[in-house]
């Protein structure tokens, strides 16, 4: 092919870009092409959904493996608090332990936080491989569809998305480090105000995100704390579609430590070394400084500390809600329908994750701005802490645990195997 005909190609893709992403993206308005995209979806998977329930496909399991029914016949009666010694030794059947063997069985198995941190499953195949329902051959024209599907997804979606991340990333570079050299304050912070949403939109499109947000009157103001429950790095992303914040963290590397760079350049940010981020005391000052200041946008925080799987919100820790000031909860929930938001550090690196992201079918959510509150005057910061994750859990659909999302990475600490050790204790005890 002759350079100019690549060059006019170029132009034209170019122009298409501008004009169906740059410019929406601008003035924060959609052309609908992302809704009939979804609706579109909608219906391929359901011809694939009656194509598998036809063959038995389905993936019965999709819940988990074992049947939590408490009515399930043949369970054993718990044992009668008044009962003494003597009574019990001289009633005591063996078959009265398989209650309590079958318990601690199902805890080993499948307990309630382990599978937090792995993807939820579907009970439907979504044409993707990167589900536990992998590919098999069920009729010739699903595995028709797949195929299609896998081209369109690596050989159009991936190269046009690909792009779009590049130019999106592009714009926050440039207009951040423009910012700082414009002397009329005013000025300066549109200009980065409007390069960081517009950067962050072009992003949100190209890993094709479709993000209904809900009761915007809601939305998180200056000198505020926005707090949110964590399935991805998108879920920042996402949310500074609508807004612009504060982001805190710890600096990073790679990619997303010149992204964080770039930032503080021309806005407040609050990012540590790894060795500040162990100062809780330093971490809770610079906060509360940000906060006093309205004139500053809101801090975007995520209390849980790790990414779970959009199924439950898990203990938020409570150094967010000592810092005062006005929280503004969030509750974000994704639809693993087209594709899996929730990403594992421990066993997929940040690039591997952006490419799956790129070549799913879409990043569908629902982003709710919940009333704001403040702490009660019979609340301490923990007590605070659990009932607005426990409101964002409500809000969201999702299972609200106790657990610390720590647990992905460390030991179960001896205090909570001692909890655990002495309610087990005390449900066996008799007088």
């Amino acid at each position: 092919m002759e350079p100019i005909t690549l060059l006019y190609w170029a132009m034209l893709y170019l122009i298409g870009i501008f004009f169906t992403v740059v410019i929406p993206a601008a003035f924060n308005i959609s052309l609908g092409l992302r809704d009939k995209y979804i609706q579109l979806l909608y219906k391929v998977f359901e011809f694939g959904y009656d194509r598998m329930k036809k063959n038995n496909n389905l993936n019965e399991a999709a819940s988990g493996i074992i049947d939590h029914n408490p009515g399930t016949p043949g369970k054993s009666p718990a044992i009668p608090k008044n009962f003494s010694f003597r009574t019990l030794e001289k009633q005591f059947h063996l078959g009265d332990i398989c209650e309590i063997c079958k318990d601690g069985m199902e805890v080993i198995m499948e307990d309630e936080v382990t599978k937090r941190f792995s993807a939820a499953e579907l009970p439907s195949w979504n044409l993707l491989t990167r589900t536990n329902v992998h590919y098999q051959f069920i009729s010739l024209r699903l595995t028709i569809i797949w195929a299609l599907g896998f081209f369109v997804r690596y050989f159009i979606f991936l190269p046009v998305r690909l792009s779009l991340v590049v130019l999106g990333f592009l714009i926050i570079f440039i207009s951040m480090a423009l910012a700082p050299h414009i002397s009329n304050e005013a000025t300066r912070k549109t200009i980065s105000n409007w390069g960081t949403l517009l950067g962050f939109r072009i992003l949100a499109r190209g890993i094709s995100a479709v993000v209904r947000f809900h009761n915007r009157e809601n939305m998180a103001q200056g000198g505020g704390l926005c707090v949110a429950n964590h399935t991805s790095p998108l879920d920042a992303i996402l949310l500074a579609c609508d807004r612009n914040y504060a982001l805190i963290g710890q600096m990073q590397g790679g990619i997303m430590g010149m992204m964080q760079k770039a930032l503080l350049k021309a806005q407040d940010h609050i990012f540590f070394e790894r060795g500040e981020m162990k100062d809780r005391m330093l971490v809770v000052r610079r906060m509360r400084e940000h906060v006093e200041d309205p004139n500053k946008n809101p801090i975007l925080i995520f209390p849980e500390g790790t990414c779970i799987n959009n199924t439950s919100v898990m203990m938020f820790k409570k150094g967010s809600f000592e810092v005062g000031g006005t929280i503004y909860p969030v509750a974000i929930k994704y639809d693993a329908t087209f594709g899996n938001a929730f990403w594992n550090s421990m066993k997929e690196p940040m690039l591997t994750y952006l490419i799956n992201m790129m070549t799913s079918w879409a990043i569908v959510c629902d982003v709710w701005y919940m009333p704001p509150t403040e702490i009660l005057e019979n609340e301490n910061a923990i007590m605070f802490a659990n009932r607005v994750k426990s409101d964002i859990a409500k809000k969201g659909g999702l299972v609200d645990l106790v657990w610390d999302g720590g647990l992905k990475r460390a030991s179960v600490p001896t205090k909570l195997k001692e909890q655990e050790q002495k309610k087990y204790a005390k449900n066996i005890k008799t007088e």
